[in-house]
């Protein structure tokens, strides 16, 4: 009998890993297929929320004469966008980091990353240190000053009504001028997520 049930426990078992399959997709097919599992803001979000900022910010009339008045290449200090969201798990981490990847693909900026100025404070402290030779160790005050900062966030509206939830995700960005603190331009964009979990049998 109990070799009977160990054949059978391990035919459950061979049968239940049968039904696992894997395979890579496209981002569009990605996005299709996890609208059927979460109503979770996804990679896809990102990519098209960061793709509507920057279309916005270069048609953008403020951002137009700027640049046009500027002399020389912009430097902007990129401030981390904020998770003001009640989702602990929201991927602002990866929002942040396709932002400045396309902020930098744009050309259009100097950048002075906020993460990546804490640490080199840290390494020039360090060098500065006593563990470094004097003639190497670079010094302190010679890091660019930024012309502009940008500052963002993210917040979310959940509406739920008989299993029915429709979540709308507000992605806000501005830019300031830092010596006039002068507003260059402030842009919104939109994701709305509608999800119903009876009708997924949730």
């Amino acid at each position: 009998m109990k070799k009977l049930i160990l054949a059978l426990s391990f035919l459950f078992f061979l049968g239940s890993c049968s039904s696992f399959k894997a395979q890579r997709v496209d981002n569009k097919t990605s996005d299709d297929k996890s609208m059927e599992i979460t109503d979770n803001w996804m990679s896809a979000d990102t990519r098209r929320s960061v793709k509507k900022l920057i279309e916005q910010m270069q048609n953008h009339k403020g951002y137009q004469r700027m640049m046009r008045k500027f002399n020389g290449t912009p430097k902007v200090f990129i401030a981390e966008v904020q998770n003001n969201t009640s989702e602990a798990y929201f991927p602002i981490d990866d929002f942040n980091d396709e932002f400045l990847y396309e902020i930098s693909a744009s050309g259009d900026f100097i950048l002075v990353d906020a993460k990546a100025r804490e640490k080199i404070l840290k390494e020039i402290t360090y060098q500065n240190d006593g563990m470094v030779d004097p003639a190497q160790a670079k010094q302190i005050g010679k890091q660019l000053g930024a012309d502009f900062m940008i500052f963002g966030n993210v917040y979310m509206k959940p509406e739920k009504r008989d299993g029915k939830t429709l979540k709308e995700y507000s992605v806000n960005l501005r830019m300031t001028n830092v010596e006039t603190a002068g507003e260059v331009f402030r842009l919104r964009t939109r994701v709305n997520k509608y999800s119903d979990k009876k009708a997924f049998g949730w």
